[in-house]
C-alpha cells in the first residue's frame, strides 16, 4: 500500500493535495498499487476530492482548540509531535510500502515518529530549509545548484529527484501539448489564476488592472478555486461584463490555458504547468516559498516577475500587461526561454520505487 499524508484548507490552499492527485493516479496506473491518503479536516478542505478520485480517506480530527503555534505548525493546527501521534495510529493498521508526505509543516522529528511503521519514506518539498529521514526527496522546482540544495537535510542513502523534469502534472496536460497551438504572439486572450485559495484577492487587482486598459475586444478567462473566500464577488464582478468569464475548481486547467496568450497569476506547480503549454506569464508570488522559484524563474527568461502581492500594485500589472499586448516579439522571447527549458530539463521517470 502507498499512503500520502497531505492537507488542504483555506490558509494551505489545493496545490499540496492536487499534485499528490497527480502521483496518485500515475502510481495507481503504474504499480496497481493499493492507495490511500490521511489528511486533517481543517477548514476549506477539499478532501471530498481525494474521495470523488476513488482513494480510501482516512481523516484526522479537527483541532478542538487551536494552540499557540508558530511557523508552518499553524497550518497542522496540532504540533508536529501530536500530528505524527494520530498518524501513527493509522499506520499500524496498515502495511505501508511507501509513505509520501506533502506538508511544510514536517521535518525529521515527525518522520522519525513514523518511520517504524513504514517501510519507505517519500518526502515532495522545496524549502530546503530543515532536515528529513527520507528514502526519497522530490523538488520539482528550478534552482540554479540544485545538487547542493539539500546538503546535510537528507541520509546519505537518499535518491534526490530534482527539477522541473520531475513536475507532477496531470495527464491532461501532456495531452494538451500533443495539440497545443502555436501563439503568433498577439494577444486575444488572457488567463487569471490565482491558486485554489488567493488569500490576499490578487485575482480581484489583476480584473482592475486589466478593466484599465479598457481592452473588451480582448477575451479574459478567470479561475478561482472553490476554497476562494472571495469567488462570490469575483463572479459577480465578471458577470458585469461580457468580456470576462468566471469559471470554479475547473478540471480543464490545460485547456483554458492552452487558449490563452497569457496568464497573470501566482508562483508554484503552476509555473511549470504555464512552461509545459509555452504560457507566458505576469507572476505575483503569493506565498514566501514561491518568492526563491519566482526569481530563478525570472533569471532566465521564462517569466515576467513583478514581485510579492504586497509590493504589486494594480498600475503595475496594467503596465506590463500594455507591454504584453504591444509587444509581440517580448512575449514570443519568453514563450521561446520555456521551450529552451524543457529542452534542457527533459520530463524524467519520477515512478523509480
Amino acid at each position: 500500500m502507498i499512503v500520502f499524508r497531505v492537507d488542504s484548507s483555506t490558509l494551505i490552499g489545493s496545490g499540496h493535495l492536487m499534485r499528490c492527485l497527480t502521483l496518485a493516479k500515475q502510481l495507481k496506473k503504474t504499480k496497481q498499487a493499493e492507495i490511500a491518503f490521511i489528511s486533517r479536516d481543517l477548514a476549506g478542505n477539499l478532501n471530498h476530492f481525494i474521495e470523488s478520485n476513488g482513494y480510501r480517506l482516512l481523516l484526522l480530527p479537527r483541532a478542538a482548540s487551536v494552540e499557540e503555534l508558530t511557523g508552518y505548525e499553524q497550518w497542522l493546527t496540532v504540533r508536529q509531535d501530536v500530528d505524527a501521534g494520530q498518524t501513527k495510529q493509522f499506520l499500524q493498521g496498515l502495511v505501508v510500502e511507501y509513505l509520501i508526505i506533502d506538508s511544510y509543516g514536517f521535518d525529521k522529528t515527525w518522520e522519525d515518529i513514523v518511520r517504524p511503521y513504514v517501510n519507505k519514506i517519500m518526502v515532495i518539498d522545496d524549502l530546503a530549509n530543515r532536515k528529513h529521514n527520507c528514502d526519497i526527496l522530490l523538488d520539482q522546482n528550478y534552482y540554479c545548484e540544485p545538487e547542493h540544495r539539500y546538503a546535510g537535510l537528507v541520509p546519505s542513502h537518499c535518491k534526490l529527484l530534482l527539477g522541473p523534469q520531475y513536475a507532477l502534472l496531470r495527464e491532461e496536460f501532456y495531452e494538451a501539448r500533443k495539440k497545443m497551438r502555436i501563439r503568433d504572439g498577439t494577444v486575444k486572450n488572457i488567463l487569471i489564476f490565482f491558486g485554489g485559495s488567493d488569500l490576499t484577492n490578487e485575482t480581484m487587482k489583476a480584473l482592475q488592472a486589466l478593466e484599465a486598459l479598457q481592452r473588451t475586444d480582448i477575451q479574459v478567462n478567470v479561475i478561482v478555486g472553490a476554497s476562494n473566500n472571495n469567488k462570490e464577488n469575483i463572479e459577480a464582478y465578471c458577470l458585469q461584463h461580457d468580456h470576462i468569464h468566471y469559471f470554479c475548481q475547473v478540471n480543464n486547467m490545460a485547456e483554458l490555458m492552452n487558449e490563452a496568450d497569457f496568464a497573470i497569476g501566482a508562483g508554484g506547480t503552476a509555473t511549470w504547468e504555464r512552461c509545459f503549454l509555452s504560457l507566458p506569464a505576469i507572476v505575483i508570488t503569493i506565498a514566501e516559498n514561491q518568492v526563491e522559484i519566482a526569481e530563478n524563474c525570472k533569471r532566465i527568461g521564462v517569466i515576467e516577475y513583478l514581485g510579492q502581492h504586497e509590493m504589486v500594485t494594480c498600475k503595475m500589472i496594467e503596465n506590463v500587461s500594455k507591454l504584453f499586448i504591444q509587444d509581440c516579439a517580448r512575449v514570443k522571447n519568453i514563450e521561446k526561454n520555456m521551450e529552451a527549458l524543457l529542452m534542457n530539463e527533459k520530463p524524467a521517470n519520477i515512478f523509480v520505487f
